[in-house]
């Protein structure tokens, strides 16, 4: 049985992290196959958004702890990354939600931290514990995290591995919306479907890169305007310039023809 289930509709495709006896914990095969799918739909220009979420009850319970004391030996594997979800989320050019429909630990909740918008659980359960554990946080958390969160709240999550619930996901800068368990989901396909249909596709693209590329420290202000500048000058006088307006104007769906397989080029 695959630990990943696929479904495609509409623009938008739902990825569900599914171990279901297991809370849905992550191993190796999962995080191969959530990278294998990623690369497939960061290529497919019908697809216009991205959903991870995970079977219910839980998103992702962390790593499987199948191996008992065991679980964290040395690994023999050269192959072995802390990171192992390739490419991460945050390198694709599509918009990636994140449905945290519940519990989301360890490696569960810095693989959400790698998507673009998180959407949590109220009664949901949330650490990086991987400190009470003798090891230290994944999949860059030490990246992403005070980025999203800032520096302090990144240092009381990641020091001290304790628990949290939605609303304190909030406090916290983790995540925008938490909702009822049963209302994730939809909340965040109804967000998915609107970026699908309304938002450029390259926009999208070029927007997110420059985002995370802000980020990640990399550029100050001015260098942030002048690329803003640059990719105007990039998307101005495009087919899908014209569409935007003429949609809105005339009050309909815009029609984009952008492809961002074909067209891409990195913003520097």
């Amino acid at each position: 049985m695959s630990p990943i289930r696929v479904k495609v509709d509409g623009g938008v495709a739902v990825l569900t992290l599914h171990r279901p006896g297991k809370h849905n914990a992550f191993t190796r095969d999962m995080g191969i196959a959530l990278g294998e799918h990623y690369r497939a739909f960061d290529a497919d220009d019908s697809i216009r958004a991205i959903v991870l979420t995970g079977t219910a009850p839980a998103f992702c319970a962390g790593a499987d702890l199948g191996g008992g004391a065991s679980t964290f030996d040395s690994p023999d594997a050269p192959e072995f990354s802390a990171s192992p979800v390739f490419p991460p989320a945050y390198e694709l050019r599509k918009p990636v939600i994140a449905a945290v429909n519940g519990h989301a630990i360890g490696i569960g909740l810095t693989l959400a931290l790698q998507a673009d918008i998180r959407i949590v659980a109220d009664e949901g359960a949330y650490s990086v514990p991987q400190v009470r554990l003798g090891v230290i946080p994944d999949a860059a958390s030490h990246w992403t995290l005070p980025r999203i969160a800032g520096m302090a709240a990144a240092a009381e999550i990641m020091l001290t591995g304790r628990r949290f619930r939605g609303p304190e996901a909030i406090r916290l800068g983790i995540a925008s919306q938490s909702l009822p368990a049963a209302e994730v989901l939809p909340a965040a396909l109804e967000m998915a479907r609107d970026i699908a249909t309304n938002v450029a596709p390259m926009s999208a693209a070029l927007c997110k890169r420059l985002l995370w590329e802000g980020v990640s420290g990399g550029l100050d202000a001015a260098q942030t305007a002048q690329l803003e500048t640059d990719l105007h000058h990039r998307v101005m006088g495009t087919a899908d310039a014209a569409e935007g307006v003429r949609a809105m104007l005339e009050r309909r769906t815009p029609r984009w023809s952008a492809r961002v397989s074909e067209e891409w080029k990195p913003i520097r």
